[in-house]
């Protein structure tokens, strides 16, 4: 969801800054508890507007920006191409899980 947001304010705004945050501390929030399909219905729908979102983009939205503390500028095209491998890491991660536990 804050990928999302970046895109969106990178779209919407004159190169923001984004605010990163600590995610082993959000996984330690009480909604963290929550069955396995409120967040596999909160992907699904999340999925269906960055699709519709990423397939609006022109060659000038691409090189909109935003600015990470960390990483400093990121563009819209750059980013793309980050979330792309985080996605196929995670499902590394989650396909590696499932293997070594016989699902």
């Amino acid at each position: 969801m804050n990928a999302y947001v970046r895109f969106k304010l990178a779209l919407t705004e004159k190169n923001p800054i984004i605010k990163p945050y600590e995610e082993g501390e959000w996984a330690k929030l009480p909604d963290y508890k929550l069955p396995i399909d409120v967040s596999l219905s909160l992907l699904e729908s999340l999925h269906i507007r960055w699709t519709k979102l990423l397939h609006s983009l022109n060659p000038a939205d691409m090189e909109r920006i935003f600015i990470h503390p960390d990483s400093g500028e990121v563009s819209v095209g750059k980013n793309i191409g980050i979330y792309a491998w985080h996605g196929r890491h995670h499902l590394a991660h989650i396909t590696a899980l499932c293997s070594r536990k016989g699902w």
